[in-house]
């Protein structure tokens, strides 16, 4: 299966080592691998309802989803006051976070520069779903 040039197949172990990195001063005894893991199987916990999105833009800094960004959503996951949810208003995609109060829910952005995003009272809102982690690719190309 392809999304958005991701490939998403059979599951590929990758070396991790099995003691937590300091970031400090490394050492040396720690620098072989002891376990596997998969990263479909720790990022992706409903394989038909998940799909990855690139996140554009910096509406989300404090959430920490950057400019480049690759987003695990699943569908089938019900939002949570604080999560970030994919939301189409009036038809435009975008990340919001999302956050209840009684019979109200509010969608925001997560970051200052941004002004306060209000929905009007004929806005329509569809839940694409929710963000339940993210890839940070450090070197974007060469």
């Amino acid at each position: 299966m392809q999304v958005s040039g991701i490939v998403i197949g059979l599951p590929m172990p990758i070396p991790m080592l099995a003691k937590a990195v300091r970031a400090g001063f490394p050492s040396p005894a720690d620098d072989f691998a002891e376990e596997e893991v998969d990263l479909q199987r720790l990022l992706v916990s409903n394989r038909p309802a998940t799909f990855i999105v690139r996140v554009a833009g910096d509406s989300m800094l404090l959430a920490r989803l950057f400019d480049g960004d690759l987003a695990v959503v699943d569908r089938s996951v019900t939002p949570r006051n604080g999560d970030i949810v994919v939301v189409d208003v009036d038809g435009e995609r975008s990340f919001k976070v999302w956050k209840r109060v009684g019979p109200r829910v509010t969608l925001s952005f997560a970051n200052p520069r941004f002004p306060s995003f209000v929905l009007s009272s004929d806005a329509v809102v569809e839940v694409w779903g929710v963000v339940t982690g993210s890839i940070n690719p450090r070197r974007r190309g060469e």
